[in-house]
């Protein structure tokens, strides 16, 4: 315990009498901050120093990898004339969504005993929503499936999405023939009747701004025609009778193998006398056939 006394003595005594050795401060009131698009953001940073009354400031923003937005007392390229510096806090001009990220704040006093300092600040822009793009075919026919498309890229947050057909608003329920994703802003179809016809638009809506909405666009419904009912019918009438002529040759081929097999049991296997033994002339040979007869 007095070992412990003794130590910590000498340290509180060189803590009070060497102010240069605190390190200096660097910290944001504001550490998350969220704008609209087209809005000014400004980025906070404060600091102190305990020697160093001019220290050097920078700013540099997190991406890939990391870029400078503040060197040297100038801005880089991407930010002259849409930026300014007041102290150590920054205000960038008229924001997009290229803009967002994490920015680093860093102070450097080269006076004081710990030199450097530094506080990340997170700016993420809000963009309302833009029209969405809405697929919707022209047409298809009766009994079909069928699958509907929206999507906007651009808005942030994300936007959710809401069909109508013939300018009413669709309601998914348990009686209804189709099913829809609202994160996905997809419509789907089982299967579609002549009902399902009409006029169909998407609308996009986040909490920055006022939804939006693609053109409508009709969709139709139709029957098969006569000739391609007539075409299907003979389809599938010419695969059932080439399956049925398949089936009679297999059983005729069947058939035929087992009479010639119960044929070639019945019947006494032949044996063809052997041949004269060669005569040594032909002369010889027709004698002895004359003879024979």
């Amino acid at each position: 315990m007095n070992t412990v006394k003794a130590l910590a003595l000498p340290l509180l005594v060189t803590l009070l009498h060497c102010p240069v050795c605190l390190s200096v401060t660097v910290s944001s009131s504001k550490p998350k901050v969220e704008v609209h698009e087209h809005t000014d953001a400004v980025l906070s940073c404060e600091f102190r120093t305990e020697k160093d009354q001019n220290p050097r400031i920078e700013w540099k923003k997190k991406e890939k990898g990391v870029t400078f937005v503040y060197f040297n007392h100038k801005f880089t390229s991407s930010y002259a004339g849409r930026a300014k510096i007041e102290g150590a806090t920054l205000t960038i001009h008229s924001v997009t969504q290229k803009d967002s990220g994490d920015y680093r704040c860093e102070v450097t006093a080269s006076e004081d005993h710990v030199n450097l300092g530094e506080a990340t600040v997170t700016l993420n822009v809000l963009v309302p929503p833009h029209v969405p793009s809405c697929e919707v075919p022209s047409s298809v026919f009766v009994g079909s499936s069928l699958e509907l498309h929206c999507k906007d890229k651009l808005s942030v947050p994300p936007a959710t999405y809401r069909w109508y057909k013939d300018n009413k608003g669709l309601t998914e329920t348990a009686d209804t023939p189709y099913s829809m994703d609202t994160n996905k802003g997809t419509l789907k179809f089982k299967s579609v009747s002549k009902m399902d016809a009409g006029m169909y638009r998407c609308e996009s809506s986040n909490n920055v701004g006022a939804p939006k909405s693609c053109v409508a666009k009709q969709l139709k419904i139709n029957d098969y025609p006569l000739n391609m009912t007539i075409l299907i019918a003979g389809a599938a009438g010419f695969v059932l009778l080439l399956f049925f002529c398949c089936i009679c040759v297999c059983v005729c081929r069947r058939r035929g193998c087992c009479k010639k097999n119960n044929k070639t049991k019945s019947t006494k296997s032949y044996n063809p006398p052997p041949p004269p033994p060669p005569s040594r002339n032909l002369k010889t040979y027709k004698q002895t056939q004359s003879f024979m007869i």
